[in-house]
């Protein structure tokens, strides 16, 4: 069964509004990409890419809103207001917004089912690496899973979680989905930018290894290695984003789906620089959640 895109008479980037700003990309390279996402051992670099930057220009997609989707362009925009009162408090992430998400999730994909594995926040101004879990944007363009680590990673997740018959829910469609919000006041620093699915040719993304640290009771120091895409420069590719993002309002985006039937499966992103932004804008203070969500038969 194939999916049908939606025929636009004009291109969907037509007539809005842009900034033009510098995003990175990873530079074609004979060896497989690696990412460490800590300090590694001495003489090891941090990454063995080499990136170049592109200023091109990024679509302000309010005005189409309502006519984008997570099936033909790979993400979604939406206003939802939330209950949690501090996103720095892990349990009422948890306890609040993890089943709000779960909630959102089901009415925007009519799935039958969404776990949510993974949730980080981001805020240059508190990132302390090794102390806490706080992160910087991340400002190379990106897709946080491949057509492989889909796979592996819900294994994984969904194994630990006590689920039966893995093997069988995963026969059927499920999609990865992160869910983005700010957290603090108007977004104006390190805003995202989506990539248009659709734009986005197979051989733009080169799978590469993300090394963690996993600290087993702090005794042993030990590693995990994840697989994402790093992106390479191609002029097709569309960008877009949704500029004075609010506390209400969410960024929808699918990082894989099981189907290989011509809906979106890979929206590639990354925070950039307004150029429109103050220079004494606050530091960025976002949440992204990552989500399994299973659709019906």
């Amino acid at each position: 069964m194939s999916f049908n895109h939606q025929v636009l008479d004009k291109p969907l980037a037509y007539g809005l509004p842009s900034v033009e700003a510098n995003l990175s990309y990873l530079i074609p390279m004979a060896e497989k990409p690696v990412n460490y996402t800590y300090e590694p051992p001495p003489g090891v670099p941090r990454t063995n890419g080499t990136f170049q930057t592109y200023q091109l220009p990024i679509y302000n997609a309010r005005a189409i809103a309502e006519n984008i989707s997570l099936d033909q362009q790979g993400f979604a925009f939406n206003a939802y207001n939330t209950s949690v009162r501090d996103f720095y408090d892990e349990d009422e992430i948890r306890q609040v917004y993890y089943p709000e998400a779960e909630q959102i999730l089901k009415e925007l994909t009519g799935a039958t089912q969404v776990v949510i594995f993974d949730h980080t926040l981001r805020n240059a101004a508190q990132s302390k690496p090794g102390e806490n879990n706080i992160k910087e944007p991340a400002k190379r363009v990106h897709n946080d899973f491949t057509a492989k680590s889909g796979y592996t990673r819900a294994y994984k997740e969904l194994g630990a979680r006590g689920i039966q018959d893995i093997g069988s829910l995963l026969q059927k469609r499920f999609a990865i989905i992160n869910v983005w919000r700010g957290i603090a006041q108007t977004i104006q620093e390190s805003p995202l930018a989506v990539c248009d699915a659709q734009s986005i040719a197979q051989s733009d993304l080169v799978a590469g290894d993300l090394v963690y640290r996993v600290d087993a009771l702090r005794l042993v120091a030990r590693h995990r290695i994840g697989e994402t895409y790093a992106v390479t420069y191609n002029q097709e590719h569309q960008w877009f984003y949704f500029p004075q993002m609010q506390r209400d309002e969410l960024l929808f985006i699918k990082c894989f789906d099981s189907a290989e039937d011509g809906r979106a499966r890979f929206a590639a992103h990354t925070a950039f620089e307004d150029p429109t932004s103050p220079s004494d804008a606050p530091p960025r203070e976002s949440i992204e959640l990552r989500t399994f969500v299973f659709y019906p038969d």
